[in-house]
């Protein structure tokens, strides 16, 4: 079959491996792609968000399955529009994947059915948001409502920063148009957890779990990112974790959209914070997390082919997910500068240092080709991604890997997974 994957960085790098994995495969396209993955896959020069074209393109090139790796054109509607046409896709459509496009909408969800999350509180005025800062209890977090790249979140430890972050979000418009409303909440402690879940629309299946480094700098410092690194699994998502989260969070989930004529068909990402009081819903993503992708994908058994058509159809009790009893580490290369002002167009070197491995991976995120020379053309530029039969030996190997590659201001945290390592040998 023919499979186009939507997107142009490390997730969709990561999905595009895995899809080439399957004996059912014989073509692959991405739309853009980027310089890795034109090295699995054809690229072609359609933006994520001309969804015409890329159904066009789909129609004339006989395309049986195309797979949508970002929220921004899920939350516009390109499924919806594939669907119109007749074409198979997979990714939920716009009226599920508000999940991910409206913190308020999210929010509101979870009050309504009784899912575990923060209190908080929803505010379309600055003053209004202001106004409740001044009675508030600090830390409080601020997470503009819409899309803003996994960047629009800011932790506040005070009523002066929190009154800078609600300008910062709603009037300066740091976000766009995504701080036009802002949900201010309860700042929640305990073990940050990251879990993937395949869903057909009735039934949802979790992946194995992971942990995000969102902040820039070493020991959590900086500000926020779309993810510095992670390693997979996370030693406190235990099995009576799961089974708790499974009864009170996934389950519910999708039974609410369901509920609210919202069928979910494709990657629900769930944020967790297991807190003193139990697990707790930090966030919603309507599609396959990043860098998240770059650690559960490789230790993965399954056929994903085998796993996006039984969400398409409706199948997934005929899926049994596998995953391998090791561990996965992903470092994030990136240009020095980010998530603000960084240069890029520098040549990357080291690269085939990953060929013909089988524990070491390269993920592209932002880098293009030039001639025959790779360049860097992004913030996060690649993840690197090593496994091992346990973290410390995953981080070992990952850092060990990070070196072999070069290029101009490049910039990486030197401690992902490192204090998980000195709790156990996990």
């Amino acid at each position: 079959m023919k499979i186009l994957v939507i997107g142009s960085g490390g997730r969709e790098h990561a999905i595009v491996k895995k899809i080439s994995m399957s004996a059912r495969v014989e073509r692959i396209y991405s739309a853009p792609g980027n310089a890795g993955i034109a090295e699995l896959a054809e690229c072609v020069d359609i933006p994520v968000g001309e969804f015409d074209r890329l159904a066009d393109f789909v129609c004339r090139e006989h395309i049986d399955l195309t797979v949508v790796g970002p929220d921004d054109p899920l939350v516009a509607g390109v499924v919806d529009v594939f669907e119109a046409r007749g074409l198979r896709v997979f990714g939920p459509r716009k009226n599920a994947a508000i999940i991910e496009g409206s913190k308020a909408f999210s929010k509101e969800l979870m009050k309504k059915y009784h899912i575990p999350s923060a209190a908080y509180e929803i505010f379309d005025q600055a003053e209004k948001a202001i106004d409740y800062l001044k009675k508030a209890s600090f830390p409080i977090v601020l997470k503009a409502d819409g899309l803003a790249l996994g960047k629009g979140v800011l932790i506040c430890a005070s009523y002066e920063e929190a009154v800078k972050g609600v300008k910062q979000i709603m009037v300066e418009k740091q976000f766009g148009s995504a701080g036009d409303r802002l949900v201010i909440e309860e700042y929640m402690t305990g073990r940050e957890v990251s879990v993937l879940a395949f869903c057909d629309g009735t039934r949802i299946l979790p992946m194995t779990s992971a942990q995000d480094h969102k902040r820039a700098k070493d020991g959590d410092q900086g500000l926020n990112t779309g993810g510095m690194g992670t390693f997979s699994p996370s030693p406190f998502y235990t099995r009576e974790i799961d089974e708790y989260c499974r009864k009170h969070i996934y389950e519910p989930t999708m039974a609410a959209m369901k509920a609210e004529g919202r069928d979910f068909v494709g990657v629900l990402f769930v944020g967790l914070m297991l807190t003193a009081d139990g697990p707790k819903v930090l966030e919603y993503n309507a599609r396959f997390g990043d860098p998240e992708t770059q650690v559960v994908l490789p230790r993965m058994k399954n056929d994903i082919v085998e796993v996006f058509e039984a969400c398409i159809d409706g199948k997934l009790d005929e899926i049994e997910l596998s995953f391998e009893e090791n561990a996965a580490v992903c470092v994030i290369l990136a240009s020095e500068g980010y998530p603000e002002h960084y240069e890029k167009g520098f040549p990357i070197s080291g690269l085939e240092h990953f060929k013909d491995k089988q524990d070491y991976f390269v993920f592209h995120a932002g880098t293009k080709k030039s001639g025959e020379t790779v360049l860097t053309n992004g913030g996060r530029v690649l993840g690197v991604t090593a496994t091992g039969r346990n973290l410390k030996e995953a981080r070992k190997k990952v850092y060990d890997a990070a070196g072999w590659i070069g290029f101009a201001n490049k910039y990486m945290r030197r401690d992902i997974g490192k204090a998980i390592e000195e709790i156990g040998t996990f």
